[in-house]
């Protein structure tokens, strides 16, 4: 501490002798900050520039002022310095990068918004190493617009991004995930300077299993999409090692950031209840957003250790978890938002496992084992998954205790009254432009039928309702419902008549969600995991009949039930009686199962029989489609 004092000491006199140039003020305060002293390095900054005024560095100083601030997290003292740093020099474009980015923090998107325009103006036409602060100022935009609920201004921004510069992989992948959510068909448009090429290589794995039903693909975009994640070379984390009988419990991490009012986090609370505490020590490592829902004290009171890792960065999150002991550790993310993939990459835990958070297989060399049932991965399809497959009696847990709120009326929710109500409560990046049009093909046999989705941007609903008009179906047949709260989102469920799935990226929550209350669900079965998991839960639930194989047999079921209101009612009679019984609702079994294969992973782990997962292969696929 003295010496940090006798530092600064030093700092200061030279400054006001006007005796120190501003990189030794940048080194001294540096090192005060090394020293565990950032308000005396705030205050070196703060004095030198009071001296040097008419400097041409003076810039660097107040956006060293504002960074230093801004890590502290001071973001109301962060936006003066940053204000006077680009006052001082319109050019210094970093500060035009983090002013921004305070406004934005205080609450303010537009004025962040204006800043990042104003600097990507200033750079319009430009070529060479400073296209990087255009690109940075665009992808700002894009992001916070996306996020404000304006996807068609945020895709025009990212084309501009991807215009400047084609290789940006991170802005390809919003840009594709943006027509996906807007229903904008093809989704893959090429333009002058972005081929196909460019755009698909920026496709995440999660809008892959959107885009198409062909599982080698999807295995391929994980494999390309993990390499991203690869821990810094020599990292290590001391671990069990295999050979030793393990004493007391089976020890259970589970990490997600959707432990909350999410789909997750309800399919998740009663499988944390149900645990055997004599045979497994359960961890929850959060990383989501900051809450307190109900859903998520729900789940904190169920879980013996609650750890909340958001703040955590990866090397530190992986080492809590190897200082724990975990013995098997759930990736209940996969390639979702907010998920901690880097931290599995440090190999926390000896068993990893892919299970509930993403579709699909996760193409990475930790991942040990992927948990799916006998219908969503059959055998002869295992070899489109790098980790090990272990079956339960149904994939997905779910959640008997959820709340539901009294069944409004069809007036109520803008339904007509005597009109067979189809629903389909997807997000509507699922809608596929092939899927729409069997829809359609349906409506049309169907007069006396409406076809209820769930709302997505105002934008994209209309574009529904006219792609509708071209296949001769009036567009007010197409009615929009508004995102609710799920007590009342699965009350207003029942007054639909049928769920007709999407493919290739099917219902997952959704579909239990429908089948909790009463409402059979109409499905096409494809080849990849997306688009079997709702036929999972329909045959788990009784009803394998409504599985179908082909497209043709889809409109004729869904046709053929809309002109037999008895056998729909016959459907929902059945789900009703057989809820409590039922393979899908049955819990206890689902996680006896569970901790069942726990035990099993252990014991390989013990043995020496580890899975290894084998990637050699796709590489040589990638090759061949170059």
């Amino acid at each position: 501490m003295r010496v940090a004092g006798d530092l600064f000491l030093s700092a200061i006199k030279k400054i006001t002798e006007q005796n120190i140039t501003i990189v030794e003020a940048i080194e001294a305060a540096d090192a005060l900050k090394a020293a565990g002293q950032p308000d005396l390095a705030v205050q070196v900054y703060r004095i030198w520039a009071s001296f040097n005024q008419t400097h041409p560095l003076l810039c660097a100083a107040y956006f060293n002022l504002g960074t230093l601030l801004t890590e502290r997290g001071d973001w109301v003292a962060a936006r003066e310095p940053l204000e006077r740093a680009v006052a001082a020099n319109g050019d210094f474009y970093p500060a035009h990068i983090n002013l921004g980015s305070i406004y934005e923090r205080l609450g303010d998107p537009d004025r962040a918004v204006a800043q990042w325009n104003d600097l990507a103006t200033r750079l319009a036409g430009i070529t060479g190493p400073n296209i990087g602060f255009k690109t940075a100022a665009l992808k700002q935009i894009g992001r916070v617009l996306e996020g404000n609920h304006h996807p068609d201004q945020a895709e025009v921004i990212l084309q501009q991004c991807l215009t400047v510069d084609p290789r940006q992989v991170d802005v390809a992948q919003h840009f594709i995930s943006l027509r996906l959510y807007q229903c904008k068909w093809p989704v893959v448009v090429p333009w002058e300077g972005v081929d196909r090429r460019a755009l698909m290589a920026g496709m995440s794995p999660l809008s892959m299993a959107a885009y198409t039903d062909d599982p080698m693909l999807q295995l391929a975009s994980s494999y390309t999409y993990n390499k991203t994640w690869d821990p810094p070379a020599g990292y290590e984390l001391p671990r069990h090692k295999a050979g030793g009988k393990r004493n007391g419990r089976l020890r259970i991490g589970y990490v997600s950031s959707d432990l909350r009012t999410h789909a997750v986090g309800f399919l998740m609370a009663e499988v944390f209840e149900l645990h055997d505490r004599s045979k497994v020590e359960v961890f929850a490592y959060y990383c989501g957003i900051p809450t307190e829902d109900y859903q998520n004290v729900r789940i904190k009171g169920a879980v013996e250790h609650w750890v909340d890792i958001t703040g955590m960065d990866d090397a530190t999150a992986a080492r809590r978890i190897a200082e724990d002991k975990i013995d098997i550790l759930v990736d209940v993310n996969g390639y979702t938002r907010d998920a901690r993939t880097a931290v599995f990459a440090r190999r926390p835990a000896p068993v990893q496992v892919n299970w509930l958070g993403f579709p699909g297989s996760m193409g990475s060399p930790y991942h040990h084992y992927i948990l799916a049932d006998e219908f969503i991965i059959p055998e002869e399809s295992e070899i489109f998954y790098s980790e090990k497959v272990l079956r339960l009696p149904c994939y997905q847990p779910n959640d008997r205790k959820r709340a539901v709120a009294p069944t409004p009326t069809r007036a109520d929710v803008g339904l007509p009254e005597n009109a067979v109500v189809y629903c389909c409560f997807n997000g509507t990046h699922k809608i596929s432009r092939f899927h729409f049009e069997r829809w359609m093909q349906i409506l049309a046999r169907v007069p006396n039928s409406v076809l209820w989705l769930l709302e997505g941007s105002e934008a994209g609903s209309q574009r529904l309702r006219e792609r509708a008009a071209q296949f001769g179906i009036a567009p007010e047949r197409l009615i929009f419902a508004p995102k609710l709260a799920n007590a009342y989102h699965l009350a207003r469920y029942r007054l639909a008549d049928l769920f007709l799935d999407t493919l290739p990226y099917g219902a997952h929550t959704t579909a239990s969600d429908a089948l909790w209350v009463g409402v059979p669900i109409l499905t096409l079965a494809g080849r990849g995991f997306a688009s079997r998991v709702c036929g999972s839960l329909a045959r788990s639930a009784g009803l394998p009949e409504l599985i179908c194989s082909t497209p043709e047999e889809y409109v004729e079921k869904a046709v053929a039930l809309g002109h037999n209101r008895a056998e729909l009612a016959r459907y929902r009679d059945q789900l009703e009686k057989h809820r409590e019984t039922c393979v899908l609702f049955d819990m206890e079994k689902h996680v006896s199962q569970l901790e069942a294969l726990y035990a099993q992973m252990w014991d390989e782990f013990q043995q020496g029989r580890l899975p290894r997962p084998d990637l050699s292969n796709l590489d040589v696929y990638l090759e061949a489609r170059r």
